[in-house]
């Protein structure tokens, strides 16, 4: 089980098909080592860039905990992936003075799991469970008397020797993090006493985090690079730090400087495949195979067929970004193009 514990020549470079998207909000092995990426995390609530109305909303629950001695209500953040979940879930442990121990659901796998965890928590610890809407019936049934009163209600035994033993646990705030809201149980979710969603980054929020970041990694970008990359980051700063970075090889290796321009920016995009709306070849993929069917609603599975990929991938990775920017509509009747989505494709050569 993991647990972490914590106090606080151009075409070399073109992005495959079946290799790593550098447009997925998920997190990449690369993003999991501790390097100078850690170093530009924020390090309180105040430091944190954007998502305003929910750190307003944390001081007033965390202040006013701090002030009754308490620790803070159960937490569930949910969002689309790469949003800072985990990041906020340290600022909040930061800002309560005490540690936060990290698990995710899919590695908490037996009731044992959950119970050592439990058991192993101080008084006003914060533990993090991520993907929690992963957790399995018999975990999360253990979870309802420990999130409400504190306590673990455990059998002991079976059958006829089957005797009940309640242990006590120390008070702690579970926070819970999730990309999936509506799969997670009506008895789980309303033991959270607070719940907030991290939205979309803007423009100007994802800029401020480029230029912070590009510091610590040697780059110096102008305004309208960094606006630029902004802007086709998919409101998603992990994604925007993972093209800074990949920007930065391009850079150093192709172009010999740690001098970024909008110009430089284009051009080692352009290898990735990743154009000015920041979609990549799977995305365009996508949109092509729904304008070749003559703007006919098309099902989710036949698209997924016809492309020889997972369904919920296209669902859950490649579909949300084309309805944000206007590009998709999802119908009763299947998926169909916006004239938006179609003037797009259309202007795209065929081959980009």
């Amino acid at each position: 089980m993991a647990i972490i514990s914590s106090n606080i020549g151009d075409n070399d470079f073109s992005l495959r098909k079946k290799e790593l998207r550098l447009v997925d909000s998920k997190i990449i092995p690369e993003e999991k080592i501790k390097h100078n990426l850690n170093l530009a995390r924020p390090v309180s609530l105040k430091e944190f860039i954007g998502q305003e109305q929910l750190k307003s909303s944390l001081r007033i629950a965390i202040d006013a905990s701090i002030y009754r001695k308490e620790p803070l209500e159960h937490t569930l953040l949910y969002g689309q992936p790469g949003l800072g979940k985990t990041t906020l879930a340290f600022l909040i442990a930061h800002e309560m003075n005490t540690k936060c121990r990290i698990a995710t659901a899919p590695a908490i796998e037996r009731p044992r799991d959950i119970v050592g965890l439990l058991l192993g928590l101080k008084e006003g610890e914060v533990l993090f469970i991520d993907e929690i809407h992963r957790l399995n019936r018999l975990t999360e049934e253990l979870l309802y008397s420990a999130m409400e009163d504190f306590r673990l209600d455990l059998t002991m035994g079976a059958n006829r020797g089957a005797r009940c033993r309640t242990i006590n646990l120390p008070r702690f705030t579970l926070i819970g993090a999730t990309t999936k809201l509506a799969s997670i149980s009506a008895p789980l979710r309303d033991r959270f006493g607070i719940s907030q969603k991290i939205e979309f980054y803007t423009y100007d929020e994802l800029k401020h985090i480029i230029v912070n970041f590009s510091r610590f990694i040697n780059l110096n970008l102008d305004d309208e690079a960094s606006y630029n990359l902004a802007k086709i980051s998919r409101g998603t700063p992990r994604i925007a730090l993972r093209l800074l970075r990949r920007v930065r090889d391009y850079a150093q290796v192709v172009k010999k400087t740690n001098v970024v321009s909008i110009n430089l920016i284009k051009k080692a995009l352009n290898s990735y495949q990743i154009d000015e709306k920041g979609l990549d070849s799977l995305d365009r993929q996508y949109l092509s195979f729904l304008n070749q069917n003559n703007n006919i609603p098309i099902g989710l599975d036949s698209i997924a067929a016809g492309l020889g990929d997972d369904s919920s991938m296209l669902e859950y990775v490649i579909e949300p970004y084309l309805i944000q920017i206007g590009f998709l509509m999802r119908t009763p009747r299947g998926r169909v193009l916006t004239a938006l989505g179609k003037k797009y494709i259309d202007s795209k050569n065929d081959n980009f």
